[in-house]
């Protein structure tokens, strides 16, 4: 590895599996200090755990907490400035679905989904940005889905909040650039994560049945790797993409042209 964020301290959310597992080992494997929010304990312990045994002296934080709690996002911050100093990049990653048709989702459904997807995120940037601009090379990955840009039937409050996130990220970046944060957004495809995989194990189906399911979800046919979503993630974390903000990434092998 090329050492792309030696010295910098990042947050991610929701970093206890899936696609927040992969950046977190990623950011570790390219030199960063990491805090890894997520509500799973155990997720954490067991990431954590793989990091420090892939990048020996890798430094790797956890706190357990459900980001739809102000308190928490204002807590990892305290915490990170005791442990770190100081923070570089913030990775929102965590997320709530929720499979109900738009006509049968209930106010409560939406305020669930909405306190975790939008104010979640919208917390987390809050109480981020004063360390943030204090980095003067400060980034934020929000991490949203490609059904933000492309309809489908069956999951509108996930993909309404998602493509709110695109909206949110824009403002952002408007909003910091004189501070040095770049803000831009990342959309990934069908990803083959913990979450898709317990999901079908539990309804007693394979995960090999599992990958031919998404054979027709993108031009490429297949489902996309954890790490093939946290490469474009540390690329817009790095220096690599200093010129870059208020951008969306679409990464769903096509998903988006179809």
């Amino acid at each position: 590895m090329s050492g792309r964020l030696r010295g910098r301290f990042a947050v991610i959310t929701g970093g206890g599996s899936g696609i927040g597992a992969a950046t977190a080992n990623l950011f570790c494997s390219e030199g960063a200090s990491v805090l890894l929010v997520d509500r799973d304990q155990e997720a954490l312990r067991r990431t954590a755990a793989a990091i420090t045994a892939r990048t020996p002296g890798a430094v790797v934080q956890v706190m357990a907490a459900d980001v739809a709690d102000a308190r928490a996002a204002e807590e990892a911050m305290e915490l990170v400035a005791k442990t770190f100093g100081g923070l570089d990049v913030l990775v929102n990653n965590a997320a709530m679905r929720n499979h109900a048709a738009f006509s049968d989702a209930t106010p409560h459904d939406w305020h669930a989904v909405v306190s975790v997807n939008m104010i979640g995120n919208a917390n987390f940037c809050r109480y981020a940005l004063p360390l943030l601009r204090k980095s003067g090379n400060g980034a934020i990955v929000n991490v949203s889905s490609c059904y933000a840009v492309k309809g489908r039937k069956g999951m509108a409050l996930y993909d309404a909040t998602k493509a709110a996130i695109i909206a949110m990220t824009r403002t952002l970046a408007f909003e910091e650039a004189e501070h040095g944060i770049r803000v831009n957004v990342v959309c990934p495809g069908s990803t083959l994560t913990d979450f898709h995989v317990n999901r079908t194990t539990a309804a007693g189906k394979s995960v090999e049945e599992l990958k031919t399911e998404r054979q027709d979800t993108s031009l490429l046919a297949r489902w996309a790797q954890p790490l093939e979503i946290a490469y474009p993630i540390l690329w817009m974390a790095s220096d690599e993409a200093s010129f870059i903000t208020g951008t969306t990434l679409v990464v769903d092998g096509g998903l988006h042209i179809k």
